[in-house]
């Protein structure tokens, strides 16, 4: 079997675009999915995007989560669904729109024409649409766009109705008159999950008032106000009726505010604070909902000098009429005012959090209006009972942001006074309002309009409200109502407009309900993920989805949240062009947990994925250079090699493979998507780049050898499992290099499973090795050995547990890692330092208290023994005291010549003293380090075989002369000449070894130059 050659002058974008193409002729998403089709179901649903605004990279980062679940359900055998979604409605489609059209504001809209202004907004829904389906299709998320939900749709609107029915006839769906929050620009009320959204840090002039009491206009309540504006709607003063007020006198003028002494109270409401403020304060029922509760409990007047554009209309103030609300010049002509009538006290700057409209920015207000609800908060406890019964990753949100959410529900604002939605389906008669009908379909429209409905029936506004009847109760004639709805009802009943429910599909929905799967960012907790919660308990008492991962924010690398205003929004597509789309995606989901801040830095990538993917790469051109024709033997066959029959490192590979697996399917199981993507990188990059091959090299090649064909069929699986664990994560590196192995997509295999093969011994053995080359390593820092200088001696220990025969298997492993003649097991390091004990005050000090000083000079006695019963997790009772293995740090003090480091009871200690072969030795591996460099610049291939000469520094040359047949095993060198340097040679070159110059020249063996030796 021939092995492709992984280009090295491939970049990642252009082997993921040869994949692309590949994946289109081949259809394999069809595949996929025809593959899993009777298995069983795994149900997904998509948040449906808006198709009118560029996607950006937290889209990327949510759909890379997506997909990963998606592909690792896949390849267990599940039938997923990946229906795309398009969300259609609502302001975002009829802001564009404006701001196409050059206007702005519903006077505008209803001067060009419902009509027209509602077909462009149906022409504009998909202005972006191509940018999202490629962006979806170049990093590899998979989705079914040949057939698509799309919220604007008759079949999707008539669900829509049916579903608005069903709240009617429970009694949940009412029109109030309530304080809602109101934008002005788009003259439309906001839900309270659409509040939330939009909230930003301002700082506004706050002002404290006064309020003249009759008779006495010396006597006057104080109060502060952070909205200037409302006071030109004010009714009352509210006081607090746990709070205690007093009067105080300055220049004549008795102030009342907030004091220990008693109070008069005009009307009282818990509201009011002290925290903030006099502890008085002023009541605009049109603009408050608490001042409007009260005004409706006390019979207060309800004055609202502001029009539904949310500018000030007939107030005796001329200078602020025509002016909108929030402006800050309005409020700067209102306080000029306030100080000329002799009501001003003081202005001062206040920093708070104030609502902004989520889609247009414009400053909200609380504004009295009349709006449809949905009567959430009756269902208030059995949304909590069902919130329950959700798995949320990360849990917090569930029972924290979200639950909180719940549990200070309110009515759901459905109504909007807009254009471009799915029309509220009430219908009232114009002689008695409360005669009312709701129309869950249109077979129902059509029964009581009395006609059959046009083929090119459309139910948007205006075409809509051209149908009437009769009212059965009283003659009148039953019109639409004006409003649509909010459009995050849209999405949320995805889970049953999508298939048209309950008008056809039945079957499917009910196999499709509820879904195990969602994703969104966490700015969906009071967003879609409430209005399918919402919508599935008022409408069925049914819980909607079983699994939630909620991705955190995505900022830029400063920290700060991505904004156009900003200018620190990330181009997906230039980042994908740099490094390659699975870069990208291990970089979102590799370098911190998913629900947690993530910022997003392109200079980062390469440091967080770049080294994982070149040792992946770097990996499979290892294999892909010594496998050359040799072929794979089945598993099954008789010809694969046994398990127990590998040598011992191919053992401790394929168990610690095994263990990747686990952790992998635990890990995505569960739904801690980081987790998995982590192992999966630590293996590959640690364990089998940076320990397997590199210890078994010698293996795969060596001069005048074959490779070692257990070590191949080892490394071979190692790969082939790779590439499928890794497939969901980085889906195009991971097929690029299954089909180089197995010659067919990764995508159509299953994913892999533990094979049962423990070595639970080698494993605690191999981890022990590892553990003692790195404190090796860093001891022969501390005197300055050089990694190639060979040393004579060293001693290690470990704990008794690990002692066996697997450790003594492993010890020339170890003994080559450490470049150490000799490796010594040794049962205590007592002769090498000496321990001893630090203690723990914050632990002592919670069981010893007033005696801790003696108990810590107790510490400083223990013995040895002891300390090391400590370090095994044992306690030691000395004297009247007991120790816990946390109640002492145990340290250690070098007590001779050796140079030792030591994690707990592993320790390593190296034997400094160089004996003359030793020094020649370690001279002689740096000349084979920068002969191996040269034969690489020369562009010689790894068999070529070469003549070399080494002239210049005595020792250098002596060194080589000790250490021939070392040197020309390692270089392929088949001639040296020692002393002069060849003619004619390659190349050539002056080097410095251990700060002695040399010069090195190499040139190809060919027979005609000295023959063979």
């Amino acid at each position: 079997m021939a092995y492709p050659l992984l280009d090295p002058k491939l970049t990642a974008d252009a082997l993921e675009k040869q994949l692309l193409a590949a994946w289109k002729h081949e259809r394999l998403f069809e595949k996929t999915q025809d593959a899993a089709r009777y298995g069983p179901p795994f149900v997904f649903y998509e948040g449906p995007p808006t198709a009118n605004g560029r996607p950006g990279i937290h889209h990327v980062f949510a759909r890379t989560i997506k997909d990963l679940v998606c592909r690792y359900h896949t390849m267990l055998g599940q039938g997923v669904t990946r229906i795309a979604g398009w969300d259609t409605h609502g302001l975002p489609v009829e802001i564009e729109v404006e701001r196409m059209l050059g206007i702005s504001g519903k006077k505008q809209i209803e001067a060009y024409g419902v009509e027209k202004f509602n077909r462009l907004c149906r022409e504009n829904v998909f202005k972006y649409k191509t940018d999202w389906e490629s962006l979806s299709e170049r990093i590899a998320y998979w989705l079914d766009y040949d057939h698509p939900y799309i919220t604007y749709s008759n079949d999707y609107i008539e669900t829509v109705w049916w579903l608005l029915k069903r709240l009617h006839e429970k009694a949940l769906l009412y029109r109030g008159h309530k304080v809602l929050p109101y934008c002005p620009r788009c003259g439309t009320a906001l839900s309270s999950h659409e509040l939330a959204l939009g909230y930003e840090e301002v700082q506004t002039n706050s002002v404290y008032v006064t309020f003249p009491l009759a008779p006495d206009a010396n006597r006057q309540l104080v109060i502060w106000t952070t909205t200037p504006w409302t006071l030109l709607a004010n009714v009352a003063v509210a006081v607090h009726p746990d709070l205690e007020y007093g009067e105080y006198e300055v220049n004549g003028v008795r102030y009342i505010v907030a004091a220990e002494r008693a109070a008069h109270v005009h009307v009282g409401g818990k509201f009011v604070s002290a925290e903030e403020g006099t502890g008085l304060v002023h009541m605009a029922p049109a603009f408050g909902a608490d001042d409007y509760a009260a005004a409706q409990q006390y019979g207060l007047a309800f004055a609202n000098p502001v029009a539904p554009d949310g500018t000030f209309q007939d107030t005796r103030w001329p200078e602020i009429n025509g002016r909108l609300v929030t402006d800050k010049e309005t409020n700067r002509l209102i306080i000029e005012r306030l100080k000329h009538e002799g009501r001003w006290l003081e202005t001062l700057p206040y920093t708070h959090s104030y609502p902004f409209c989520w889609r247009c920015d414009s400053a909200l207000i609380y504004y009295a209006r009349s709006s449809w609800f949905v009567r959430t908060t009756a269902v208030r406890a059995r949304m909590l009972e069902v919130n329950a019964q959700v798995a949320w990753h990360p849990p917090e949100v569930g029972s924290g942001r979200f639950g909180a959410w719940l549990e200070n529900n309110v009515d759901w604002a459905l109504s909007r006074d807009r254009y471009w939605g799915t029309p509220l389906n009430v219908w009232e008669c114009d002689a008695e309002a409360e005669h009312r009908e709701v129309i869950g379909s249109y077979a129902e429209l059509a029964e009581r309009w009395g006609k059959r409905l046009a083929k090119d029936f459309d139910p948007h506004k205006p075409a809509i409200d051209q149908y009437s009847w009769r009212c059965r109760a009283c003659g009148g004639t039953m019109r639409r109502v004006p409003e649509v709805i909010d459009a995050w009802f849209d999405s949320g009943a995805m889970p049953y407009a999508q298939w048209h429910y309950p008008s056809g599909h039945q079957a499917d929905f009910k196999a499709h309900f509820p879904a195990d799967f969602i994703c969104e960012g966490v700015d969906q907790t009071r967003g879609w993920f409430y209005s399918l919660l919402a919508i599935g308990v008022t409408a069925f008492d049914a819980l909607v989805y079983k699994n939630v991962i909620v991705n955190e924010l995505v900022l830029d690398a400063q920290g700060q949240k991505m904004s156009k205003s900003r200018g620190n929004v990330v181009n997906p597509w230039e980042v994908i062009e740099e490094v390659g789309a699975d870069a990208v995606r291990l970089y979102l989901l590799g370098q911190s947990q998913v629900w947690l801040p993530k910022r997003f830095d392109r200079r980062q990538i390469p440091d967080v994925t770049g080294g994982f993917l070149n040792a992946l790469r770097s990996t499979y051109t290892f294999f892909q250079r010594y496998a050359q024709a040799w072929t794979p033997p089945d598993p099954s066959d008789a010809d694969a090699t046994p398990f127990e029959r590998r040598p011992a490192t191919d053992r401790w590979l394929l168990a610690r493979l095994d263990e990747v697996v686990g952790e992998v399917r635990r890990a995505w199981s569960d739904y801690d998507v980081t987790a998995g993507v982590r192992a999966i990188m630590d293996f590959v990059g640690e364990d089998l780049s940076r320990w397997y091959i590199r210890r078994n090299r010698p293996r795969f090649w060596a001069p005048d050898r074959a490779t070692d064909a257990v070590a191949l069929e080892t490394l071979h699986e190692a790969l082939v499992t790779s590439a499928r664990l890794l497939a969901p994560a980085a889906p195009f590196v991971a097929d690029w290099i299954h089909r180089a192995l197995m010659g067919g997509s990764v995508h159509l295999a299953p994913f892999p499973t533990d094979q049962g093969r423990r070595a639970p011994e080698l494993l605690q053995a191999m981890g022990a090795v590892r553990k003692l080359a790195s404190l090796a390593r860093a001891a022969r820092e501390t005197k300055q050995l050089a990694v190639r200088q060979p040393v004579a001696r060293v001693k290690v220990v470990v704990p008794a547990a690990v002692r066996g025969p697997a450790l003594a298997d492993l010890l020339d492993i170890l003994a080559a890692e450490v470049n150490a003649k000799d490796i010594e097991v040794v049962g205590s390091d007592h002769e090498l330092v000496r321990l001893k004990g630090k203690a723990e005050f914050r632990s002592l000090g919670k069981r010893y208290g007033k005696d801790t000083p003696r108990a810590a000079a107790a510490v400083s006695q223990l013995t040895a023994e002891e300390l090391e019963a400590l370090e095994r997790g044992e306690p030691v009772r000395a004297g009247e005291f007991e120790f816990r293995p946390e109640d002492v740090l145990v340290t250690r003090e070098v007590m001779s010549d050796w140079a030792v480091q030591a994690d707990g009871p592993y320790v390593a200690a190296v034997d400094p003293r160089l004996s003359e072969d030793l020094i020649q030795e370690g001279l002689a591996r740096e000349l084979v380090n920068r002969v191996q460099r040269l034969r690489k610049e020369a562009g010689y291939e790894y068999t070529t075989r070469i003549e070399l000469s080494v002239a210049g520094a005595e020792e250098i040359v002596a060194a080589v002369s000790a250490f021939q047949s070392f040197v020309e095993g390692e270089t392929l060198t088949r001639k040296i000449v020692l002393g002069t340097v060849l003619e004619e040679a390659d190349l050539t070159r002056e080097v410095d070894i251990e700060a002695r110059r040399v010069t090195i020249a190499l040139r190809r063996h060919d027979g005609r130059k000295g023959g063979t030796r």
